[in-house]
Formats: structure tokens, sequence, C-alpha cells
């Protein structure tokens, strides 16, 4: 999947995959992946998302990184803010108030970057990807990660031969495949979630559920 595949759902404002809400598992789980309410945390492909402010609000001072400009305009626009942008490396950062976006590449991300990361929400970010990407996405991403640090993931399992992504079916069974070697792993809940969202069912599926994952990096 190339990059040009979200910088056009951006520009065409085929957003779907937004949330204008807190993602309720977040609210639900996050003191598990860091009870201090302090430290930075970090957010891939974030998106202009409202859970941002949600940790901002928590404490936290909140770390992002999304491909679309366009995205992070409107993240800082929509929420009042006039952000300080600078260079870090390949990203143009943009910082306000504890919440800092940068845009660019994921990949592009380095270790000191994630310096003193205490903790990741991943809602949109693994199930984002294709098959042929996630096992890259989930070596760079603890690579760049302290030890010890904690994953809040969210994903869909359903019968992907039903519906093609995105977002992706990413299976515990995958899950466990992409961070066993890294992470203790514990499924915190599985819930089913197809009558909640009738899009789904209308793209043909008969089941769908959402698993939530805390990963604790060895």
């Amino acid at each position: 999947m190339k990059k040009d595949f979200w910088l056009e759902r951006w520009e065409r404002q085929e957003i779907g995959f937004h949330q204008g809400e807190v993602n309720p598992y977040l609210i639900k789980y996050w003191a598990r992946a860091n009870p201090a309410h302090s430290g930075k945390v970090f957010v891939p492909l974030c998106g202009k998302s409202q859970d941002l402010i949600w940790l901002r609000n928590y404490g936290q001072q909140v770390l992002g990184v999304e491909l679309s400009p366009l995205a992070v305009e409107s993240f800082f626009s929509e929420n009042g803010y006039s952000p300080i942008t600078t260079r870090i490396h390949n990203f143009q950062q943009c910082a306000a108030d504890d919440l800092k976006l940068l845009c660019g590449d994921f990949f592009d991300l380095t270790a000191d970057i994630l310096e003193d990361t205490v903790a990741v929400f991943d809602r949109a970010s693994l199930v984002a990807l294709p098959p042929e990407m996630r096992s890259r996405y989930a070596k760079h991403l603890v690579e760049i990660l302290p030890p010890l640090a904690k994953i809040l993931l969210i994903t869909f399992e359903y019968d992907q031969m039903r519906m093609p992504g995105p977002p992706f079916a990413v299976t515990q069974d995958e899950v466990d495949a992409l961070y066993g070697q890294y992470a203790e792993i514990e499924l915190l809940e599985s819930i089913s979630v197809l009558e909640d969202n009738p899009h789904f069912k209308a793209r043909g599926l008969s089941a769908l559920h959402e698993n939530i994952f805390l990963l604790t990096l060895k």
C-alpha cells in the first residue's frame, strides 16, 4: 500500500476511519497502559483523532506521527491551536500544549525521537496496513521504543475473504506472531461489534470482533 493512497484519502475527505469521539477502549483501559498518568505517549498514524486531546488531558505528553499534512493541519485548527512548526530529522513537527505531531513517514522514526516514551496507543495503525507491511511495522516499532514500554493495541477480526481492507483483519494469532518474541501479550477483551457497525455488514460481513490487547515490551 503506497503513501499516495492515504494522502489521497485525506485530500478527498474519504476518512471513514476517523472517529469523531474518543475511543471507548482508550478510556476504559488506558490506566492499564500507564497508571502513572504521566510521561510521553506515542500515537502512530494518528490522523486528527480526539484521542490525542484525551491523552493530553489525562496528563500525558503526546507525540503522534501522521503522513498527511492536511490531517495535521486539521487537528490543530479544529482544536483551536496555532502550533509552532520546526524540523525534526525527516519530519515537520507541529507543537502546542504538550501535543506534538510529526508529519512524515512512520518508518523514518528513530529511537531518539521516541526516547522516554512510556506507552503507545495503536487504534488505527496496525489495522491500516496490508499483511506484507505489518511485520515490518511491528519490528520497527519495537526497535525504536524503550524497554518495558506498553502498547494498548486494538484490532479487528473478521473474514478477510468477505471484505477487503482497510481496515484489515488482524487475528489474535497474528498479534502473537508479530509481537510474541518482543512482548508479553494480554488479551483484555474481545467484543462482537457488527451490530454497532452496519456499514461493515453492508460490505458483506457476518461477524466482526474488536480485540483489545495490552503488550508489555521485554
